[in-house]
């Protein structure tokens, strides 16, 4: 969390992060740090106290919040995919293409998305009577966990949950990959093996985070659930709620020499004023 809330601060104070890569970076890690906040806190308050109940209400909104954040990051690191692609395949029309308005607009989109969708299942969830045992087996409110805590017939809304993680998932996956695969394309063909070295390297950071979640995702919430994967579900889902935002803040300030500079010019300032 630490780490996020410092790539914000570097990229809302370092007038030289001022571009589209950075400004869809900064908004990343403000959503990581959204989400971490909606889960971590509750999550260490039962492992502190041993005291792991938690109100109906108070799981539906961590449900709606988290859904919201997720989904939207869904669409989001799609988009960073997509500036990435426009950046390295088309960098004479990158800065006409990606201009503020166009940014603006695209991360409207991913957080109007997370909105409607989870809003829409949050009600149908909300409507459903709730009378067998109260104890969910996951670490946080998730979808079928209290789906498996009704007492009334679930198949619809776990029909449009499928429907929901499928659409909300897999065209921002392929759109990802497909952004990729022409990327990896354009960069094969660049006679200078520094210049190969240098686009990898600006790309490969957000590859890993994509990869990782959301190959998790898919996992947790398109496959079957089959006894094995039922066991494993708390465990990939540590890999989107707790790993990917830990790992992504080291991931984009190690391989990133513009960050790390920036980075080290905050600091620099802050320990001067430190000592007036």
């Amino acid at each position: 969390m630490v780490g996020n809330i410092l790539i914000i601060l570097v990229v809302v104070i370092d007038q030289h992060l001022h571009t589209p890569m950075y400004f869809f970076l900064g908004n990343l890690s403000c959503l990581e740090t959204c989400y971490t906040s909606t889960i971590l806190p509750r999550m260490l308050v039962s492992l502190l106290t041993g005291d792991r109940t938690i109100s109906f209400r108070g799981c539906i909104v961590q449900f709606y919040i988290f859904g919201v954040l997720v989904t939207t990051e869904c669409f989001l690191l799609s988009v960073m995919s997509y500036d990435r692609y426009l950046a390295i395949c088309k960098p004479l029309h990158y800065g006409a293409l990606m201009n503020g308005r166009f940014c603006v607009l695209l991360l409207s989109g991913s957080w109007i998305i997370g909105f409607l969708a989870i809003s829409m299942t949050t009600s149908l969830m909300s409507q459903l009577p709730f009378c067998g045992p109260s104890k969910i087996d996951h670490f946080f409110c998730d979808f079928t966990p209290m789906i498996k805590l009704s007492c009334s017939d679930t198949h619809l809304i776990e029909f449009w949950g499928f429907v929901l993680s499928a659409v909300c998932s897999l065209p921002p996956f392929l759109l990802t990959v497909t952004s990729y695969v022409c990327i990896i394309t354009s960069i094969l063909r660049i006679p200078s093996t520094t210049e190969r070295q240098k686009a990898f390297s600006t790309c490969s950071s957000h590859l890993i985070v994509v990869t990782t979640f959301y190959g998790t995702l898919i996992i947790v919430y398109l496959l079957p659930k089959t006894k094995i994967l039922r066991d494993l579900n708390k465990v990939f889902s540590v890999f989107y709620t707790v790993l990917t935002p830990l790992v992504n803040p080291l991931i984009y300030s190690l391989r990133n020499k513009e960050v790390k500079k920036a980075l080290r010019k905050a600091v620099s300032k802050f320990m001067d004023f430190m000592r007036i």
